[in-house]
């Protein structure tokens, strides 16, 4: 009787654990797939883009709608060829499968992507500059791509980019780059977890007066105290 009871406390007093664990897996699991690494990521969202708009990349003066289409198809590239070397470190986030998977099921769009970029600066650089300027525009944007402080940002929207891109049909993969080419550069920025509230965000220190009139003896005098949190405020 007694093993019993004791039996039974045990089994009441695991059950509010058990409660908590049960929660838990429920809300990781109407988590998106996507969200590793927060609770609650950034809202990234970006309407879609043409490759004309500053900022967004290396940009392409007096380049024609084809010539800033393949622009944003080359960049899609390089940026999720980034992603794959960067955040090989979450397989969940497949950006090393399906970089390999978008290559080989766009791979007419791509080279046609590169072709077109590279007759641009041959365009509008000439022959030798040209080629020159179009060196430069590949490890530019490259770099672009690299991040430190929004690793795990950038990771995450790479990851759902990927996705993307491997699904489009075939030729389509520029609809991909104008839909999504906007939030991956918007990924750049750090922005971290959304749910939780951070008590130094907003926090700004302030330093009381320091002229010579306002101290005598190490000690802030009241004249100028009264003037501190306003200040502050």
């Amino acid at each position: 009787m007694t093993k019993d009871i004791i039996a039974l406390s045990r089994r009441a007093a695991a059950r509010p654990f058990t409660r908590a664990i049960t929660a838990a897996m429920l809300i990781a699991a109407s988590t998106p797939a996507s969200a590793q690494f927060f609770w609650k990521p950034a809202d990234l969202s970006m309407p879609p883009i043409t490759g004309a708009e500053p900022n967004v990349g290396v940009n392409m003066p007096g380049a024609t709608p084809a010539e800033l289409q393949a622009g944003l198809v080359w960049q899609l590239r390089s940026a999720l060829n980034v992603a794959a070397l960067q955040c090989d470190f979450e397989p969940t986030l497949l950006t090393t499968g399906n970089y390999n998977a978008m290559l080989a099921q766009h791979d007419d769009e791509l080279a046609n992507a590169f072709k077109v970029v590279a007759q641009y600066f041959t365009r509008t650089g000439g022959k030798v500059a040209g080629q020159k300027q179009f060196d430069q525009y590949g490890t530019k944007t490259y770099s672009g791509f690299s991040t430190v402080r929004a690793q795990y940002t950038f990771c995450q929207v790479a990851g759902s980019v990927g996705r993307d891109a491997i699904f489009a049909p075939r030729g389509q993969l520029y609809t991909v780059a104008a839909k999504r080419m906007g939030e991956l550069k918007k990924a750049l920025t750090p922005s971290g977890e959304q749910y939780f509230t951070n008590p130094l965000h907003g926090y700004v220190a302030t330093l009381p007066p320091l002229g010579k009139d306002c101290w005598k003896k190490g000690k802030l005098q009241k004249k100028c105290l009264n003037q501190w949190p306003p200040q502050a405020g």
